[in-house]
């Protein structure tokens, strides 16, 4: 097999996105369309890939890092000439060459494995990736001969009435015999109305060499799709969302209602889980078998055992366990580790604590920064007081403790194995293990007093 190189163009800075991030790094399901295109071409056997950067071009090295190596084009002047910046690491090795957009994040890496096979097996020196669409207005078209072989590529503009029938249109991603492709890129004019550099010409520069050109149609248009604008990327991420969730499905999760269900890119799902309608699972979250998450709960870079069910709640960038009961309407904020078998109930609120096996906290509670041991108990509207207006404080809640409802634990504090903390009480020194803790004002009753006040009135 012939060596493999990779350009990818990402130096527009996307105009009609009317945003103040550069268009590739808009994401669509949680990941930049330029990285969903290079983690595509990555898992080809690519020798070397090239992204083309311009316009936010230190954002998007930070983006891909050491995935891509990079070529400055420094004023945009077209799609050739953004190609030639690449010449440096790219001209002169033999091989074969794949052009891709940068702002195409539904491209598959299955399609441009076939426009490489394809390519090859034809002994071309150019292949155009094209589709075919019952409207193509707009787009260029691909013109062949009897042969089969693409004779050129005339943009809607210039084209007959007799060739705007045609449907078979051209995506912008291309297969090059390398040297050819940069040899050709120095014969490129900028002799059109816009003054710029347009890679398509290369295809008419081969042709009148003599060379072969040829196209590959994939059956799928909504791959090749462009994103130039908030309605584009909107449909983007409507195609990848249904994508991601038919992938989880064929491998053995349930989900009640795809359309409503909002799936990132790098999510990874156990067989046999739920989701409901209206739930949104973020980032790099792994959640295990036999759950059931939402409905509308929002879970964002957690890893969540086997048997948890999380019910209209948001988790944030933490640790929760297996047969863990979360919600309804709970909130688990980041840096929280729940281990097995919690209860964490409606309107519990869990911020960088960890909370032990067993343990519960089953209504209206606030535990932050507090270690909560095994088979702890935290009654109804109990909390970690555990910030001064300047520090944060941590708590400590040993094993097998019983907090009674409405009780205050002001930091720094610890409760020691076993202890019993009355109702209502409000704990501002440690807790010896196994004791009863009772820290609140003796009752008074004063008699009649409310005639009294009304005496007044």
């Amino acid at each position: 097999m012939s060596n493999r190189y990779a350009v990818i163009l990402a130096a527009g800075q996307g105009t009609r996105m009317k945003s103040k991030l550069y268009k590739v790094l808009h994401p669509v399901c949680g990941k930049p369309m330029v990285q969903h295109v290079v983690d595509q071409v990555r898992s080809l056997d690519i020798q070397e890939i090239v992204t083309i950067i311009g316009h936010g071009a230190e954002k998007v090295k930070a983006q891909l890092g050491t995935a891509s190596h990079y070529a400055l084009q420094e004023e945009q002047l077209g799609t050739a000439h953004a190609v030639m910046q690449a010449a440096k690491l790219l001209e002169g090795k033999e091989g074969v060459t794949i052009v891709v957009c940068g702002d195409t994040p539904l491209i598959k890496a299955e399609t441009m494995e076939s426009l490489f096979k394809h390519h090859v097996e034809s002994h071309a020196k150019a292949t155009i990736l094209t589709a075919s669409i019952d409207d193509p207005t707009g787009y260029g078209r691909i013109i062949r001969n009897e042969s089969g072989y693409v004779e050129k590529i005339v943009e809607h503009k210039d084209a007959s009435e007799e060739e705007r029938m045609i449907k078979e249109i051209n995506t912008g991603t291309y297969c090059f015999d390398n040297i050819a492709l940069f040899e050709a890129l120095k014969k490129v004019s900028n002799n059109n109305a816009q003054g710029e550099y347009y890679l398509p010409d290369v295809i008419e520069i081969l042709k009148k060499q003599g060379e072969v050109v040829t196209a590959f149609q994939t059956k799928d248009f909504e791959e090749t799709l462009g994103v130039n604008d908030r309605v584009a990327l909107a449909e983007a991420e409507r195609i990848m969302r249904l994508r991601i969730n038919e992938s989880h499905m064929r491998n053995g999760v349930t989900i009640i209602d795809p359309v409503n269900t909002y799936i990132e890119a790098e999510v990874e799902i156990g067989q046999d889980t739920i989701i409901y309608p209206g739930t949104m699972i973020k980032g790099k979250t792994i959640i295990g078998s036999d759950c059931k998450i939402g409905p509308h709960s929002e879970i964002d870079s957690c890893r969540i055992g086997d048997e948890t069910v999380v019910r209209q709640s948001v988790a944030h960038k933490s640790e929760i366990g297996s047969r863990v009961n979360i919600g309804p309407f709970a909130h688990i904020r980041p840096e929280s580790a729940i281990y097995n078998d919690v209860k964490i109930g409606n309107f519990v609120e869990i911020k960088k604590a960890k909370f032990g096996n067993g343990s519960k906290a089953s209504h209206l509670s606030y535990i932050g920064d507090a270690e909560v041991g095994s088979n702890v108990n935290i009654g109804c509207g109990s909390i970690t007081v555990n910030y001064d207006g300047k520090n944060k404080y941590l708590t400590k809640i040993e094993d097998d403790v019983f907090v009674g409802c409405n009780s205050n634990l002001v930091a720094p504090v610890t409760i020691g194995k076993g202890a019993y903390v009355a109702a209502g009480s409000t704990i501002t020194k440690d807790v010896p293990g196994n004791a009863l803790s009772i820290a609140r004002a003796h009752q008074v009753n004063k008699e009649n007093y409310v005639d009294k006040l009304n005496l007044k009135k």
